[in-house]
């Protein structure tokens, strides 16, 4: 949904600016003892705990790291994710390793979510909506030292989170660089059952250039180095024995210009990505396997910004070229190891052009508009891999040519308190290398092996959304809706002609395209602040999703209910809250999904900022699930469940 509310307080701010309001919501982590803090864990909180507090996020756990993003109750297929603009691929099959799993809270500003079709510039195949991780760089003219460090504990798990960065400025450069390190071990369910295989460890290092030649010239540069190792996936048949990203970036921007735009920026980019599958820990494996895989990337955009009269518009170009390989290798006990592509090696390469204008007719009235075309072609570069897809594919063309693209336009309008706005968008996506070149992917959630179909057409949608708002001294109450209405929609549907490669598997699906299906999204929330010390907030959600056969789409969100009493008192913050979710009976038994009954989790925490000399402190305490509960979400993968009573205690330190 294209939201023209941006939430980031109780109130509406009075000076909203218009050019802000494709953005739904903005997550800060910043510098310690300044800005908003989206969880109570300050700066040790980690990137999904971040993204769970999202309006329209919800997150996928097939163990007790790395969660993948869902927004709109779409995964990442219908998601765009990128890091300051760039785009970056996930390298297993399973999607163990999403995008935002290679970035740190130390070295993140804010997360920018644009919900639906109006996608931020760089992002393409934004049905769902598109998130960016926006880096955190101190700038120019900053402070002319800054230390930072950060230690965390939780008892659930004996997770220990400890993280050091420095930061430098002057007029004419500027560097910020750190690193992070976390570590748990398995952690215990409701009632003290441990889940095995949910242990982690990672380090994370990064380092921020900016160099300012002459004033409003500025070259940027940014490294970041993110190793996990030891990766346990409850939820899977299989950990990780090593997840490795290597993100370089190179950026050139120019401020104050003259004419129809005042700012110019050029940004090239290259990621590595690799991801290594084992079970070699794991008892009672009838044949051991690997499963490795690797994702590079290479791109470019460049974003020009303007205004003329009552118009802000941006123009943006970018392109990027991406190969994904992933095999396997099965050993069986006296037998000759076994060798099979599961990518095949597929590169490619996108190229497209964004346009966007914010409109405003008057104080009250606003529209935004916006569009972007894309072309993308892709090749099948293994000889191997594409003759093993032409048993099942006979004249199998290796490359492709499609394009691709979106339109979107909205109304907003607002006075005395009142916020209405409304919305429309039109896109369509390309395949995903796995839905389009997939060979043989087991899928644990339903049991069955997948094979990519080469010939589908591209997914297409329609989207409708509105939302209405009403904010006075004390009280805010806001109700918000989409729809989404697809054409030639893709999933993996059952053939019965095929026989499964994994042993146990129930059977061997397809990815095909259904003539139609349907997901509506609504939510009603409403904050309350009767003194200037309580505030209380509520959201209450609901969705649903079904597809052209008349079964119920998997992993759409039960009905839930959010609530949180917070109390502030000069540099003193403390919070009560409850999650609750009706029982998920209504869910995609034809892709088997199985119920998961309700539950209502509570949490308390305190917290404050405190000057200590010279030295700024944040101080957390806190206790999760506070009564123990044992209980799964509908998102947690074949229903592992959640951690039971957790008590955590964080500082953050800064010089």
């Amino acid at each position: 949904m294209i939201s023209l509310v941006v939430s980031l307080g109780l109130f509406f701010p009075q000076d909203t600016v218009f050019k802000e309001a494709a953005i739904d919501e903005v997550v800060v982590s910043a510098t310690v003892g300044t800005g908003k803090k989206a969880v109570n864990k300050g700066r040790v909180a980690s990137i999904d705990e971040h993204l769970g507090r999202l309006s329209k996020v919800e997150m996928v756990r097939r163990g007790n790291y790395a969660w993948e993003p869902v927004v709109n109750n779409m995964a990442t297929e219908r998601v765009s994710t990128t890091i300051d603009g760039m785009k970056i691929f996930y390298a297993c099959t399973d999607k163990m390793d999403p995008v935002t799993s290679y970035v740190e809270s130390s070295n993140l500003q804010r997360i920018s979510l644009n919900s639906g079709l109006d996608g931020n510039p760089q992002a393409t195949g934004n049905i769902g909506g598109s998130i960016d991780l926006k880096l955190r760089r101190v700038g120019f003219d900053a402070k002319a030292s800054e230390y930072n460090a950060s230690a965390g504990f939780e008892s659930n798990g004996n997770v220990q989170v400890y993280g050091a960065d420095a930061a430098f400025s002057s007029h004419r450069f500027y560097t910020n660089f750190g690193v992070f390190y976390r570590h748990a071990d398995n952690y215990k369910a409701g009632g003290g059952e441990e889940i095995n295989f949910s242990q982690f460890q990672k380090t994370n290092a990064f380092v921020n250039f900016g160099w300012q030649p002459a004033d409003n010239h500025i070259v940027e540069a940014t490294v970041i180095y993110d190793i996990a190792t030891d990766i346990g996936y409850p939820a899977l048949a299989m950990d990780v024995k090593k997840a490795e990203g290597i993100i370089t970036s190179l950026s050139y921007r120019r401020e104050q210009l003259n004419g129809l735009f005042y700012r110019w920026e050029s940004k090239a980019y290259y990621n590595h990505i690799t991801h290594n599958m084992d079970d070699t820990k794991r008892p009672d494996v009838i044949i051991h396997m690997d499963m490795p895989g690797r994702s590079q990337t290479a791109g470019l955009y460049s974003l020009l910004q303007g205004n003329k009269g009552i118009h802000y518009y941006q123009v943006n170009y970018d392109a990027y070229y991406n190969t994904l390989f992933a095999d396997m290798t099965m050993y069986p006990d006296g037998g000759k190891p076994m060798y099979m592509l599961t990518w095949p090696d597929v590169g490619t390469f996108n190229t497209g052009l964004s346009l966007s204008d914010d409109i405003t007719l008057s104080p009250h009235h606003h529209i935004r508009l916006s569009a972007k075309g894309a072309w993308q072609h892709q090749r099948i570069n293994s000889d191997e891999g594409y003759q093993a897809l032409n048993i099942y594919f006979p004249a199998l063309d290796r490359a492709s040519s499609r394009f691709i693209g979106r339109l979107a336009a909205s109304y907003a309008y607002e006075k005395i308190g009142w916020k209405f706005a409304v919305g429309t968008g039109y896109g369509m996506r390309a395949p995903t290398v796995t839905e389009s070149y997939g060979y043989f992917l087991n899928n644990t959630f339903d049991q069955y092996d997948y094979i990519g179909n080469p010939h589908l057409k591209n997914e297409k949608a329609f989207e409708l959304n509105g939302s209405l708002a009403w904010s006075g001294e004390r009280l805010l109450v806001k109700a918000e809706a989409n729809a989404f209405f697809f054409q030639d929609y893709i999933i993996g549907r059952p053939d019965s002609r095929l026989s499964a490669m994994t042993i146990g598997a129930a059977g061997v699906k397809i990815y095909q395209n259904l003539r139609h299906a349907e997901i509506v999204n609504t939510t009603l929330t409403a904050d309350y602040k009767p003194f200037r010390w309580l505030q209380w907030e509520n959201r209450l959600t609901y969705s649903y999703g079904k597809e052209s056969t008349g079964a119920r789409l998997p992993l759409i969100a039960p009905v839930s209910y959010l609530s949180n009493l917070r109390f502030s008192w000069q540099n003193l913050e403390a919070e009560g809250g409850v999650r609750m979710a009706a029982r998920n009976s209504q869910c995609g038994t034809e892709y088997g999904e199985t119920p998961t009954a309700g539950y209502a989790v509570w949490h308390l925490n305190i917290g404050g900022h405190f000057n200590l000399g010279t030295v700024g402190a944040d101080l957390h305490l806190g206790v999760e699930n506070l009564f123990d509960r044992y209980y799964s979400t509908y998102s947690d993968w074949n229903h592992i469940p959640q951690k039971g009573r957790n008590i955590y205690v964080n500082a953050s330190f800064q010089l």
